[in-house]
This record gives structure tokens, sequence and C-alpha cells, in this order.
């Protein structure tokens, strides 16, 4: 089936209502992720999570939950930030929207700050209003 270049989707904009809410949303997941907030991430990940790591493998929500209550006690554990320049959010109609981009995570080791920029693709569903991320994929280490 081919397209036509009229036909391919677009990204949302930044005044878009859709990008202002994935964006919200990805700063509720790292506000909780950077500040260790277990019972956050626990509402913002769909127990139907499927994850994604190019270096970990295929994980689920409670592989995921169980990871986070461990890794939390990593007193170097990493902090993320957004690298907004470039990210894109796209709707998927009835479902939700697809959100793609890179960030970057730091942590203290050896006495100085490591940091590395990874590549990301969210997918969040809305449902009865409520936003959830259900699938990630994370790449690029």
């Amino acid at each position: 089936m081919a397209f036509s270049a009229a036909a391919m989707a677009q990204p949302a904009s930044s005044s878009d209502p859709l990008f202002r809410e994935i964006l919200a949303m990805d700063s509720v997941l790292f506000t909780a992720f950077n500040n260790r907030d277990l019972e956050t991430l626990r509402k913002v990940f769909s127990e139907d999570l499927e994850f994604y790591h190019d270096k970990g493998g295929l994980t689920n929500y409670a592989q995921n939950m169980e990871a986070f209550k461990t890794n939390f006690a990593n007193e170097n554990w990493p902090k993320r930030e957004l690298i907004r320049e470039g990210m894109e959010v796209y709707s998927v109609p009835g479902f939700g929207a697809m959100q793609i981009g890179e960030h970057r995570f730091c942590h203290w080791e050896n006495g100085k700050m490591d940091c590395g920029t990874f590549k990301y693709v969210h997918v969040w569903q809305q449902k009865d209003g409520v936003w959830k991320l259900v699938r990630v994929v994370s790449y690029g280490h």
C-alpha cells in the first residue's frame, strides 16, 4: 500500500493540547522516577506494561516495579532529564498517543558525573480520561 506525503501523520505541535498532555505525563512519570516515588510509578504505568530494552530485554509491570523498588536503594540512582527539543507526539486515534524522543540520565560514578543520552518510544493509553504508559521501547544504550 502506498501513502502520499499528505497522508503521512504529522507530530502534534508544541501548542497542541495532546502534546501538552503527554509532556505533563512525562513530567509526572520522571518526577516520580527522579524522586524514587514508587507509588506514583505504580499509578502511571499500566499493569499491562511491556518494556522493551535493547540491553535488558522484555519486562512487564511486576518486574519493573520490583526493579524500581530494589534499585531505589542505590545511592547512585540516576536522574533523568527530558531533551524537549525534537520530542515528537503522535495521536493514536481511539487509543492514546506515541511519544518519541531522547532523554539524558546522569549519576555519580567514581567521583564524577556520568551521563548518557538514549532514545525512547512511549505508547500512552488514555482510558476514562486517565493516561497510562502501556509500552516502552528504550534503545541506543
